[in-house]
């Protein structure tokens, strides 16, 4: 009987650290790794006119922080033909219901920052379910990561993209 109450209390105790460490990561600044994060409180605000994002194909991820409600993810990123595209997966999996809450509330309010090497560049999610850019988008995925995808899987809804297209009022 010790030996479960004492089983019992460990458990407890670590969920009770795992939550309150979960919790703390939403006042820190960014993500971290596949942890969400708080809203950013560094880096340098980028204007003018857009970058060229090809250099965004030799990183592994980013970070982007949604407005509302402010907090942050790591994601993977790709570029093609001058924009820059993420997706979230397992869209229509139980798992996926639970875990990805962030393409809902992209799709309520899609303001956005993006941060890469501590700068931040204002963005708005924009969800592309269909579209000449699906395909090549997916096999850029594909290639990048090792992600087998097609564009059923975005018609379907099991993935979700998002072109981080720059605001109009930026």
């Amino acid at each position: 009987m010790k030996i479960f109450r004492w089983l019992g209390i460990t458990l407890l105790t670590l969920v009770v650290i795992v939550s309150v460490a979960l919790f703390s990561t939403r006042f820190a600044d960014g993500p971290i790794e596949i942890v969400s994060g708080g809203p950013f409180s560094s880096g340098e605000k980028m204007t003018g006119p857009e970058p060229d994002w090809s250099f965004l194909n030799d990183k592994a991820t980013v970070e982007f922080q949604l407005e509302n409600p402010a907090r942050s993810r790591t994601t993977w990123v790709v570029e093609l033909d001058g924009k820059i595209y993420i997706a979230s997966a397992y869209m229509t999996t139980t798992w996926g219901k639970i875990w990805k809450q962030w393409p809902l509330d992209a799709v309520k309010d899609g303001r956005a920052i993006l941060r890469v090497d501590g700068k931040l560049y204002d963005r708005q999610l924009v969800r592309i379910m269909e579209g000449p850019e699906v395909a090549p988008v997916l096999e850029l995925l594909s290639n990048k990561y090792n992600l087998p995808s097609s564009p059923e899987g975005v018609a379907s809804g099991y993935v979700w993209l998002f072109q981080l297209a720059p605001r109009k009022n930026a």
